[in-house]
């Protein structure tokens, strides 16, 4: 009798697909990636790309190796920011290269290029977006997707997003970025956190025209199940090397303005974005030493003796009921540098994290965090109003 190998793997990959999700049921979320029944037969048969990170898993198999093995045509896989695996430097160059696991190419977005192009397509049918965001304008993965958007728009290459949570979806707050300081880390006039999921915010620069000419995306997203705003998410997997746990997601929109000052953030130490310090202060009592570590090769103030304050002791839960943006380790930081002329780096990357030069005025001028907070009111108004228009979840 002769086997129809066809048929049997047919048969086992309709089995594995029922299995998972029979699994992924039990679960009270799924995410994007999870919903398999869901995407696979829109992405049986034709030639896929993906943009994916060491985020992007199905429980703990990488979506890589489960779409291969589920007879899926992976073609191409695209890297952003900290590479495929998740372990470059923050903006360190990625390479091109091939994944050990599958032989499949790895075509770098974050380096000479910060999207797929026209020659990238060649063979590819669906682009496929799958990356853990944690909800605020600097993060560059949503830098990402805008531009793999536009290519997308470009090349007539439909773009397929598996959404995830935002861990810092349960408030939106921060300053409008002024367009007239659009950089990587600040692509849109949105607020420092917008309280969107990438699926959502992926409608927003769709029904925005935010692509420029009236482009918009060929865009589909697969959304989560059983997810509202306000959920508390466990990130199962550190989104970058200097974001290890929820403390630091947590703390991340507060703090990361340092990124523009004298100020050590803890990249080099084991505490990454929970301590504050730097060689000069004579402010706090905790002590740290950044040295050379995966991720932070050659971190802020290495190898000097920083004095400032260890925030690795705040309760998660209470750092997230806040719902809004503290600025008062700002605040006070600036308030206790010696030399408030050299606080913020030549440059100015600090206005470009904040959006515009006004947070930084308003520092150095010496307003209060209500004073400051109060100028931002009239802006979240009305991105609140645009907000809505794109929500797939309940707050």
């Amino acid at each position: 009798m002769k086997i129809n190998f066809k048929i049997v793997t047919s048969s086992i990959i309709c089995c594995f697909i029922f299995l998972i999700n029979v699994f992924c049921q039990h679960k009270d979320l799924m995410t994007g990636a999870d919903r398999i029944s869901y995407y696979y037969p829109l992405l049986k048969g034709k030639n896929i790309g993906l943009v994916v990170n060491q985020t992007s898993n199905i429980g703990k198999v990488h979506l890589v190796d489960s779409l291969v093995r589920l007879g899926l045509n992976v073609k191409k896989i695209f890297a952003p920011e900290h590479g495929f695996r998740g372990n470059a430097d923050a903006g360190e160059k990625i390479s091109d290269s091939k994944d050990q696991g599958t032989g499949i190419p790895i075509v770098s977005i974050y380096g000479a290029k910060k999207a797929p192009e026209k020659a990238d397509f060649e063979g590819i049918d669906m682009l496929v977006f799958d990356i853990q965001d944690v909800g605020t304008r600097f993060y560059t993965y949503i830098s990402t997707l805008h531009y793999v958007m536009l290519s997308c728009a470009d090349h007539k290459v439909p773009l397929m997003v598996f959404d995830r949570p935002n861990p810092n979806g349960h408030f939106v707050d921060g300053p409008i970025l002024d367009i007239a300081y659009q950089s990587f880390v600040g692509m849109h006039p949105i607020p420092v956190v917008h309280g969107m999921t990438i699926g959502e915010y992926a409608q927003m620069i769709n029904g925005e025209n935010w692509l420029g000419g009236q482009k918009k995306a060929d865009l589909q997203i697969v959304p989560c199940l059983n997810y509202k705003h306000s959920d508390i998410y466990h990130l199962p997997i550190p989104p970058s090397p200097n974001l290890p746990n929820m403390r630091s997601i947590y703390l991340y929109p507060s703090i990361c303005y340092f990124e523009g000052t004298q100020i050590s953030l803890g990249r080099g130490t084991n505490k990454q974005f929970q301590v504050l310090g730097a060689p000069t202060l004579n402010f706090g009592d905790y002590l740290f030493t950044p040295e050379p570590k995966p991720g932070a090769m050659n971190p802020p103030q290495l190898g000097k003796l920083c004095r400032g304050i260890d925030l690795s002791g705040l309760d998660e839960l209470e750092i997230k009921a806040k719902k809004s943006i503290d600025l008062s380790y700002l605040i006070q930081f600036y308030q206790n540098y010696p030399d408030k002329e050299s606080f913020f780096l030549p440059g100015l990357f600090f206005d470009k994290l904040a959006g515009s030069s006004k947070l930084r005025e308003m520092i150095q001028s010496g307003y209060s965090e209500k004073e400051i907070k109060d100028t931002w009111q009239p802006g979240l108004k009305s991105f609140n109003l645009v907000r809505k228009k794109y929500l797939i979840y309940e707050d």
